[in-house]
């Protein structure tokens, strides 16, 4: 082999004798002048320096530093934060063996002080203020001025809960609000009375909609204000659309901190194990990485670059950074891409609690009267009300019962889920022409531009929702029809609509505002579909069957009922009282009354078929969206009367007795078992009612 020892002096040397050389030669280096030299200035420099952050003049003298030191770029500046950092660690460490322990935390809260202010700056600015319902489009609101209380219950584990999400919010809408483990956000990591081991990962649950996401900004904000959580020196809020756009990027963990939070870069931090730091990663459901914690190799120097997905799994491990808290939101259906052995704690958001709701209408409309006006006639519709336990839906419901309210003076207010949705849309139609089409209130609304593009969120919606997907990219847009260049004018005006999010280098990911949005606008698509060309998009094979009967079966067939929203919408839109609602956008109506009652007839004969809980709940719910209470009436005069024969029941009856009690608007602290209950028949029939009581008799 070829030493160079000296530059000019090329010496063939046996291979064993390398390791002696190349100590001598370091021997040689260290006894130089010039490393000496180097090491003192550099230690001279570094201690004026930190004589500046601890003088009576900082910080002006610091920005006064930073003016006059020199510009370094790249590899160059990594390397000088490094030592720097290096450094630093040293001289607090000497401090403190010198017991000075009052200068050494002087001396590290001002070296990170600044920064530290600078990030919370940052993030107040980015979430003071919300649009509610949306993203980045209509008219801001102060977080702290519209913000209302969630119910975040502690405990329930980390498995997959595939059912339909209004399945999910039916079921808690039916416990009582027991004493169970609650939480406050601010607290989301403090451990409780009982627990031993401190919680370093929570991992939080909850439906689209239900405020997960400005649940997280919240405590952000509080930090950020001094409000809360004073001990945590960083918080890092990531959500995982972002991370989505840099799939195919490289970064160290620092690298990603730097990207997307520039002070710390700025700072010149490049180590976080010191600090007490949180990262927050939102909308794990919605991640396109791929998260293999099987197969994903151990990383834990955070200064190596490697892929996104290798940096979060190694977080959620902790082999990066174990000293960090993670903060990871998700819908329940994705909750089991986690491990639960790497996760602390897990919580649930359940939305707004009875009083909750009501506080939130009253928050939005200050006039008491008007208030209790909508808080009345929400209780008033069973489905309505239940769907009030969702943050997005009682925006949606404040909207348009605020625009009702103005123009029909006295009128009926919107009673079923399909009216509600119908006037919503007309609503948003109204704003377009007004505020962007220079029209007035009294202008048609239905123009052919706005027609077009509602038929092309239809389709969108419409073959998402097959495949799953709640979010789309700009490929996705262009299979239905959508202009990419005209995208932004779709979430600028239908802002409340389809919200466009933009992350890191400008790309654009699509999204409803809301899952029942996008279920209603795929209804209204297969119903326009069906009527303007008598094609069933439900049927791969058009068999010419009844088109709703088809669909009640095709919804039944689900088993985690994903289409039972979407089954109440298009039944809904089978009324004419409701397609004339939506006249200008329908061409021509569709079914008859006829047709109606023969659908009616249908879905009681389903009712008839011993079909479970969940499903025959669904039914009678459909039954509401198209108007006909007859089942439940009939029991419920049985139930005034008190004679209620439970031996002498149909099925489609103990169905509707059971669909009474979930429904009742009171708590079902204490159900009376032996008033209903004579055989073992009815006692199968009842669990339902018993399991959502706090107390059977």
């Amino acid at each position: 082999m070829v030493c160079t020892c000296e530059p000019t002096t090329f010496i063939y040397i046996p291979n064993n004798t390398v390791p002696f050389l190349f100590i001598k030669h370091a021997f040689n280096m260290f006894q130089s002048m010039e490393l000496e030299g180097n090491v003192i200035t550099f230690v001279k420099n570094e201690l004026k320096k930190i004589q500046k952050v601890l003088s009576p003049d900082y910080p002006e003298c610091l920005k006064r530093q930073k003016e006059d030191e020199e510009v370094l770029e790249g590899r160059d500046e990594e390397k000088r934060r490094s030592s720097r950092e290096a450094f630093l660690k040293i001289i607090l460490d000497f401090l403190r063996k010198m017991d000075q322990e009052e200068l050494a935390d002087r001396l590290q809260s001002r070296t990170h002080g600044a920064v530290c202010h600078d990030l919370k700056s940052t993030v107040k600015k980015k979430f003071q203020c919300v649009f509610e319902g949306i993203a980045k489009a209509g008219n801001p609101n102060l977080l702290n001025q519209i913000y209302t209380e969630l119910y975040i219950t502690e405990g329930g584990t980390a498995e997959v809960n595939d059912e339909h999400e209004v399945r999910q919010i039916e079921t808690a809408s039916r416990k009582p609000d027991r004493p169970e483990t609650t939480i406050r956000q601010e607290d989301i990591f403090k451990a409780s009375l009982g627990r031993g081991e401190p919680i370093r990962t929570v991992l939080t649950k909850g439906v689209a909609g239900i405020g997960k996401t400005v649940l997280t900004q919240k405590f952000t904000l509080d930090w950020a204000e001094d409000k809360t959580n004073e001990d945590i020196q960083f918080i890092f809020p990531f959500s995982f659309r972002e991370l989505n756009v840099l799939k195919k990027e490289k970064f160290s963990l620092v690298e990603l901190v730097h990207h997307f939070f520039t002070e710390t870069k700025e700072a010149g931090i490049c180590s976080f194990e010191e600090f007490k730091v949180v990262f927050i990663f939102d909308g794990l459901d919605e991640c396109r990485l791929p998260l293999d914690f099987r197969r994903t190799k151990v990383l834990t120097d955070p200064r190596k670059s490697t892929s996104v997905d290798v940096l979060v799994i190694n977080l959620i491990r902790g082999k990066l950074l174990p000293s960090a808290h993670l903060w990871i939101t998700t819908r329940p259906a994705a909750a089991n891409q986690i491990p639960p052995k790497y996760v602390d704690m897990v919580t649930e958001v359940r939305g707004f609690t009875r009083s909750q709701k009501e506080e939130y209408f009253r928050k939005r409309f200050r006039d008491e009267e008007q208030a209790c006006r909508i808080i009345s006639h929400i209780k008033t519709s069973r489905s309505l009300h239940i769907m009030c336990h969702i943050p997005v839906f009682c925006w949606i419901t404040a909207t348009v019962l605020e625009d009702v309210l103005k123009t029909i003076e006295g009128g009926e207010l919107p009673k079923t889920l399909t009216e509600m949705y119908i006037h919503f849309l007309v609503v948003q139609a109204k704003v377009k022409k007004v505020k962007y089409d220079d029209g007035v209130e009294t202008d048609p609304h239905w123009s052919l531009e706005n027609t077009k593009m509602i038929e092309s969120l239809g389709k969108l919606a419409f073959e998402q929702l097959q495949k799953g997907n709640l979010i789309f990219y700009e490929s996705n847009l262009t299979e239905c029809g959508i202009d990419i260049r005209a995208a932004s004018v779709y979430s600028g005006v239908f802002t409340q609509i389809f919200v466009e999010e933009r992350g890191l280098y400008q790309d654009k990911v699509f999204c409803f505002v809301h899952l029942s949005i996008q279920e209603f606008l795929a209804a209204l698509h297969v119903h326009l579909t069906f009527i303007n060309s008598g094609v069933n998009l439900l049927e791969e094979q058009q068999t010419g069957a009844h088109f709703y009967q088809s669909a009640v079966d095709k919804a039944l067939e689900s088993p985690n009922g994903h289409l039972d929203l979407f089954l109440r919408f298009l039944l809904g839109l089978s009324l004419e009282t409701n397609q004339s609602l939506l006249r200008g956008l329908l061409n021509q109506t569709g079914s008859s009354s006829k047709t109606n009652q023969e659908t009616v007839q249908y879905i009681k004969k389903k009712i008839n078929e011993n079909l479970s809980a969940e499903k025959n709940i669904n039914l009678f719910h459909c039954l509401n969206e198209l108007n006909d209470r007859s089942l439940v009436k009939e029991i419920q005069q049985y139930l005034r009367s008190g004679r209620l024969f439970t031996d002498k029941l149909s099925p489609a009856q103990w169905s509707a007795l059971v669909f009474i009690l979930l429904s009742a608007e009171e708590d079902l602290d204490v159900f009376d078992l032996k008033k209903y209950c004579v055989s073992e028949e009815a006692l199968l029939r009842l669990l339902p009612v018993v399991k959502a009581s706090k107390k059977a008799l």
